[in-house]
């Protein structure tokens, strides 16, 4: 979809997306000038993500790549009549934070539609409230497999809340992909697992190691680290005595950089693989020269190489936004549009206008939402979850994060 500039664009980006910067069009309350648009009505669109903080790298990709779409459905009038507005909201990473946002938003009539957060742990705490309210929430990263097939999914999947979706694949398909990686094309055989005890990462570090055991491979140890320190030599110690010829890190980047460096400094020269939450260019500065190696699964393929991605990479650098888009920009980009596109059925049906019950409406409406976005094709099954399962393993190599495998994981 992209269009001047293609080749040089698309090279300078694969060569640095995750650094990409320029000059950002932020307010410092939060809000957004999202454009001109087609009418009297506004329609807001939420965004919860941590804007600031360890996480705010990624969340600020979210935030940026909603607003991008809601500029420019407001710039091609996308609904007839609705003006697009963001209202974005800092959850600091922290499930108390993100439930008083959730209330924040609920109280607010012209927002149908919430886009986040980042954290599954967050998205925890956020859930009830969204739908107690009938508010559809749609998350860009969240990927604990509990959210939407219940606490009892590997048993029995029963969907808790139905105005909850997600355009991210869940853990119990990312970390059997990096385990299936990790043993067959690594050819590593002796893991040690840590996780930071937090929903999303102790979930992911679950799945790997159930993968892994099942392949063949051996766990020789586990470890739980507190998120809130930066000292992990004892663990480090714990992997070099261990034997281990791989680390698997079930958590986010600001603690997993400094543990690869820490691991590689108590002479386990060893790669370090985690997911979705480690894949920023900020764990590549915090794990320094020794990370090279060090690997990383994420939803969906390298945005820089998807064809369907080529408009929104470029209008992200038209707009100048100061912060990369990070690895959920185009699944924010796509979230925001799944709701663009939801609000747009129910104000087709209601005869081009709103209905008093329009967030019931829009999250009818969301479960039937099919469309070709940054991503590739954006939908739905029953329990809310995007259909599109595609994951890819990236490696540190150069200073930088590089593709090495993409597919799917069929168990």
């Amino acid at each position: 979809m992209r269009q001047r500039s293609l080749i040089a664009i698309t090279a300078a980006l694969a060569a640095g997306a995750l650094t990409l910067t320029a000059c950002g069009s932020r307010d410092d309350d939060g809000g957004s000038d999202s454009g001109s648009g087609g009418g009297g009505t506004t329609v807001v669109i939420g965004v919860d993500a941590p804007l600031t903080g360890d996480l705010s790298a990624l969340g600020l990709g979210i935030k940026n790549s909603v607003d991008l779409a809601a500029k420019i459905a407001n710039k091609e009038k996308t609904v007839d009549g609705v003006t697009f507005k963001v209202e974005s909201l800092d959850d600091q990473g922290q499930p108390s934070v993100g439930q008083q946002n959730a209330t924040k938003f609920v109280a607010n009539d012209d927002v149908l539609g919430v886009v986040g957060p980042l954290n599954s742990s967050v998205g925890e705490s956020m859930q009830k409230v969204f739908d107690s309210a009938k508010l559809v929430e749609v998350s860009p990263a969240n990927t604990n497999p509990a959210l939407s097939q219940g606490v009892d999914w590997q048993t029995k999947k029963v969907r808790p809340y139905k105005s909850y979706f997600r355009t991210a694949t869940t853990d119990a398909i990312q970390g059997p992909f990096a385990a299936e990686y990790v043993y067959k094309d690594s050819k590593k055989r002796k893991a040690f697992i840590i996780d930071d005890k937090k929903t999303y990462g102790a979930g992911l570090a679950a799945t790997f190691t159930e993968a892994f055991k099942k392949l063949g491979g051996q766990v020789v140890g586990t470890e739980h680290i507190n998120p809130d320190t930066k000292d992990f030599n004892a663990v480090a110690t714990k992997v070099k005595n261990s034997g281990a010829d791989v680390v698997y890190y079930g958590g986010e980047y600001p603690q997993a950089g400094p543990l690869s460096k820490q691991i590689k400094a108590a002479g386990a020269k060893i790669p370090l693989v985690g997911g979705d939450g480690i894949y920023s260019a900020d764990f590549i500065k915090l794990a320094g020269a020794g990370g090279t190696g060090d690997l990383a699964t994420s939803v969906g393929a390298p945005v820089e190489e998807l064809p369907s991605a080529k408009e929104f990479v470029a209008n992200y650098k038209t707009e100048g936004y100061k912060e990369a888009y990070e690895a959920y920009g185009g699944y924010s980009y796509d979230s925001a549009w799944a709701i663009i596109e939801a609000v747009k059925k129910v104000v087709e049906n209601n005869d081009g206008k709103l209905p008093d019950d329009a967030r019931s409406k829009v999250v009818d409406a969301m479960q039937n939402v099919s469309f070709d976005g940054v991503t590739g094709k954006v939908s739905f099954d029953e329990f809310g979850d995007a259909t599109n399962k595609q994951l890819t393993v990236y490696a540190v190599e150069n200073g930088t994060w590089g593709s090495v495998k993409s597919g799917t994981y069929n168990g």
